[in-house]
């Protein structure tokens, strides 16, 4: 790597302030940016040797030794003084000097020399690991391995730079193998696989990298191949060594077999490498005003302080709607922040509403906020809780669980350790929630809702009125939300007085009343507030708690209301004021789940005409729509879908670059989705089929495939119940492409059949194109090449015939693959040289992957590895940055695949590895099962045959079940040692 080495820049003596050096590879030395001539081997070799000796003085006879050891030259003495005296010129002057018959190269800081450098950073992380900062010290010493550049001493001849080379490779090996022990500390198996397969392929007989591969499969689910490893092992040391495998490999193994629980537990997990570890600050904005509540608030914060260093405390806070749960657990938590320096997290769980947050969903966001990659949170909630508990051991970190629905919703997203303290607020009291401190909250005393009124009134129209704004308190039934409503609302109209808003309250009496009995009593508070609204605001507060997702964006909430940006903001601003709205975040808002749920009760007996309400959700799907067409039509540039989309008439976003596009579609997701599933009957069901084909990229990314496989069932029996042939052939088209991305080719297959009648019989000719090639791409999984091959010309000519390059470019990489497949390797690369400079001239950059892809797979079957090897780095580059989770797995599978064929079986077998942490939960069992074939094969390859048989025998499992073809292959691996 040329270029001045990673080495902290220090200042030193004026003469070499600018002078760094390097060992940790070729030995280099650096002025500022440039690189100098340090002059030959031999030269080289003197430089290194007084740069090892980090500023002491080297004799003569001992540089002489170090260049040629028992054999120098009659003239050894006059070549180390001629070395000395080039270097010296080239060096600053006072750098290189003599002394006591020697020579010293002085540097001006120790990490001027990248060797000092990693030492002094390997001592502090060290120094980290003592301490306990897991992550700190991971981090440093991934510092550390960076400044290595190749082989120490590269290039340099001489015994002594061969005894440093070995010197320096085992420490770094050390450092290694230290950093990979405390990532499995950290809960990072998946990844530590990947790695530890190629280290112990390159280091056959380096037990401790066994002891830690054998534990990280172990730990990821894999035991057969954690026990095949330690067999490996055992066999190698016999044949190589004819030992042994040491106690402590033994000892693994045993633990391993009798699923030891303590295996499974690592310490804490590991953020996103960064400088600093991840801390989050999730709690919403205390209310300026807090009022009263001192009790509460003492009781509460007692409780969260006996947390410090010794139990968790879970404490639930209970009472009805309104009654200012969120609000005090909210203020109690700001002000216990300084308790818990690891971080706050926070949750609405939706507990009242229809649809309450998964626990499982909850957790990956937890885990993601505390620094986990996406990659190591594993799918099922067991897991996942598991994880999340490990994460945070040796953190004191406070979650706040807003609005539980129950206990059981509650236990699996609980801290569990020392040092973490749970708050949990709920309309229920938790009694089954074992070990919490139960606070019942009640409405306020009369005082403490007197003088919340005032704070927000203000002292001078209360003081002169205290009769009026006592039955004005009494009438909201000393409910905080009740009280800060009616506040708020006389604060806003100055020419009101305290007596009049009391009046007004009176008359609502007998409703008010009811805020003595469950939820009724929060409908009658909400009451008041919509009651006192301008005509604009009520119609917003109605119209926007209409749409099923967590929350609105201001752009989606403007369509809704039909009205400017800036005028939408203004409105949303204001509810947000009375508190009947809630900004999640800036430019988003959500509603209380009950306060939804009481705005479209007040919609369906408010709103007139009745259609508005309609009209406001055709506006929604119609901005959800022309964006996603825009989103699609950046990322596919000449792509004939936009042409052929339903006509909308609210208009969508534009967006400034590809990435904004992206930054869209990835963050509407699930309001997007659930607007869809709104939208599956009646008039909107067209638009709602499109708007889910626009946002494909969900389902092929492997971002949102469930919910999006879900929606698009949920569309197909739509239309199929309303007859609408056009809509049905579209639904099963859009499912065909959901399910071949789960994997679920039999499904999908007939999906596409259908797609295929239906679009035919409605005279749909987009839906025909798209449905023949994924037909053909079916029939080549099941190797049906005659139907293939049909299917994939006939999509070819209806593409043409549609005008559609990019589609047309996408079938000719399809029938590349299936030309590969029948032996024309000349052809396949043609075809997919074609496709892929047909996404190039559109500059169709994600696609354009695609082509790389498919011409990375023919340019491999040729024999041309390193094109290949050179085309598909290309394609994982576009899908790393375009977020294509599957494609990204996908790509490193073919990495590996060429990797073999090149007769690189370490690396083959670390971009297997990867590939398979990349699709855990995506792409289906039988893209699993591949790439487990060809792990197999590498592993076999580098005399892992133990481990590989494992993983032949998980894909044979995997075919078998599938009845797929390559169940034969696999049995054929399997049969030498199955004859054995």
């Amino acid at each position: 790597m040329d270029g001045v080495p990673r080495v902290p820049e220090q200042r030193g003596p004026e003469d070499s302030a600018t002078l760094r050096f390097g060992v940790l590879g070729p030995v280099r030395a650096w002025r500022g940016e440039e690189l100098l001539v340090t002059g030959s081997p031999q030269q080289r070799a003197l430089l290194a040797a007084l740069l090892m000796r980090e500023g002491r003085t080297a004799t003569a006879s001992e540089l002489i030794d170090a260049l040629w050891g028992d054999d120098p030259p009659p003239r050894a003495l006059a070549a180390v003084r001629t070395y000395a005296s080039r270097l010296r010129k080239v060096l600053s002057p006072g750098v290189l000097l003599s002394e006591s018959g020697g020579y010293a190269v002085r540097l001006g800081e120790p990490r001027s020399l990248d060797l000092a450098a990693a030492q002094e950073l390997a001592a502090e992380a060290e120094k980290a690991k003592s301490s306990g900062d897991l992550c700190r010290a991971r981090h440093v010493l991934n510092e550390a391995l960076a400044l290595w550049d190749g082989e120490p001493l590269a290039g340099v001849p001489g015994p002594y730079a061969e005894a440093q080379r070995a010197r320096l490779e085992e420490w770094r090996l050390q450092l290694l193998e230290s950093r990979l022990d405390m990532d499995l500390e950290q809960g990072c198996h998946a990844e530590a696989v990947s790695e530890l397969t190629a280290l112990t392929a390159a280091h056959p007989l380096r037990e401790r990298l066994r002891e830690l591969l054998m534990l990280a499969l172990y730990r990821s689910g894999r035991q057969a191949e954690a026990l095949a490893v330690y067999a490996d092992t055992r066999r190698l040391l016999a044949d190589e060594l004819g030992v042994d495998p040491r106690p402590g490999l033994k000892e693994l193994q045993q633990r391993i077999l009798q699923a030891d629980p303590t295996l499974a537990e690592p310490s804490a997990p590991a953020p996103e490498p960064s400088a600093t570890p991840v801390r989050p600050a999730q709690l919403p904005a205390t209310v300026p005003d807090f009022t009263g509540r001192a009790a509460f608030v003492a009781e509460l914060s007692e409780v969260l302080a006996s947390a410090e260093g010794r139990v968790m405390a879970v404490s639930a806070l209970a009472g009805i709607g309104g009654v200012g749960k969120t609000t005090l657990a909210v203020h109690v938590a700001h002000q216990a922040r300084s308790a818990f320096p690891d971080g706050q997290l926070y949750v609405d769980l939706q507990g009242a509403g229809p649809r309450a947050a998964e626990p499982e969903t909850v957790l990956g966001s937890f885990l993601r906020a505390l620094g986990t990659a996406d990659s190591a949170i594993p799918d099922s909630l067991e897991e996942r809780s598991a994880l999340y508990r490990s994460v945070l051991d040796g953190r004191r970190v406070l979650v706040l669980l807003d609005n539980a629905r129950d206990a059981a919703q509650v236990r699996p997203l609980l801290p569990g350790t020392e040092g973490c303290a749970a708050l949990v607020t709920s309309r229920v009291r938790m009694v089954d929630l074992a070990g919490a401190h139960l606070v019942d909250l009640d409405v306020m005393s009369p005082d403490e809702a007197l003088s919340l009124f005032t704070k927000i009134v203000g002292e001078e129209r209360v003081a002169s009125e205290r009769e009026a704004a006592l039955d004005v308190v009494a009438a909201c039934g000393f409910l905080p939300l009740a009280i800060r409503i009616a506040a708020s609302r006389l604060a806003a109209r100055r020419t009101w007085t305290v007596s009049v808003l009391a009046a007004k309250l009176a008359d609502e009496r007998r409703r008010l009343d009811e805020l003595q009995a469950g939820d009724l009593a929060v409908k009658a508070t909400f009451e008041l507030g919509y009651g006192q609204l301008e005509p604009a605001q009520a119609r917003a507060f109605r119209l926007l708690g209409l749409a099923d997702g967590p929350d609105i964006s201001l752009a989606a909430a403007a369509a809704v209301l039909d009205l400017p940006l800036e005028d939408t903001e203004d409105l949303l601003e204001s509810l947000v004021d009375t508190s009947l709205l809630e900004s999640a975040a800036p430019g988003r808002y959500r509603y209380h789940d009950l306060v939804r749920l009481y705005a479209r009760a007040c919609a369906e007996r408010d709103e007139h005409p009745p259609s508005e309400r309609d009209a406001a959700m055709s506006r929604l799907l119609d901005f959800y729509l022309a964006t996603a067409a825009e989103v699609y039509a950046i990322e596919r540039p000449g792509d004939r879908l936009v042409d052929h989309l339903e006509k909308t008439r609210t208009a969508g976003l534009v967006f400034p670059d590809r990435r904004a596009a992206q930054d869209w579609l990835y963050s509407e997701a699930v309001s997007l989705l659930a607007c869809v599933r709104q939208s599956s009957d009646g008039a909107r069901l067209r638009r709602a089929v499109d708007l889910l084909w626009a946002a494909v990229d969900l389902a092929e990314s492997g971002a949102n495939f469930k919910e999006y496989e879900a929606a698009a069932t949920a569309l197909r029996d739509a239309a199929r119940a309303a007859s609408d042939g056009r809509s049905e052939g579209r639904a099963n088209l859009v499912l065909a492409n959901a399910r071949h991305w789960s994997g679920y080719f039999d499904q999908a297959d007939q999906e596409a059949r259908e797609a295929l009648r239906l679009s035919e019989a409605a005279g749909d000719p987009l839906p025909c194109c798209w449905a023949a090639n994924i037909l053909g791409a079916f029939a080549f999984y099941q190797s049906r090449y005659r139907d293939a091959e049909d299917y994939l010309e006939r999509a070819i000519k209806d593409f043409r015939a549609c005008g559609d390059l990019p589609g047309t470019a996408t079938a000719l990489c399809n029938l590349s693959r299936l030309h590969l497949a029948t032996d024309r390797a000349d052809s396949a690369i043609s075809l997919a040289r074609q496709g892929t400079e047909m996404y190039e001239e559109l500059g169709h950059t994600l696609k354009a992957a695609n082509g790389h892809y498919a011409l990375g797979l023919a340019l491999s079957k040729n024999g041309q590895q390193s094109d290949a090897s050179d085309r598909l780095m290309q394609a994982l580059q576009v899908f790393r940055a375009s977020r294509q989770r599957l494609w990204e797995g996908m790509t490193l599978f073919r990495l590996a695949e060429v990797d073999l064929l090149a007769q690189r079986p370490a690396q083959a077998a670390a971009n297997a590895e990867m590939a398979l942490a990349m699709l855990r939960g995506i792409g289906g069992e039988w893209r699993r099962g591949n790439v487990l074939t060809v792990l197999g094969k590498a592993l076999n390859r580098l005399g892992q045959s133990g481990r590989a048989h494992v993983c032949w025998r998980e894909a044979l499992e995997i075919y078998e079940g599938l009845d797929s073809p390559e169940a034969a292959e696999v049995q054929a691996l399997l049969a030498p040692a199955a004859a054995a």
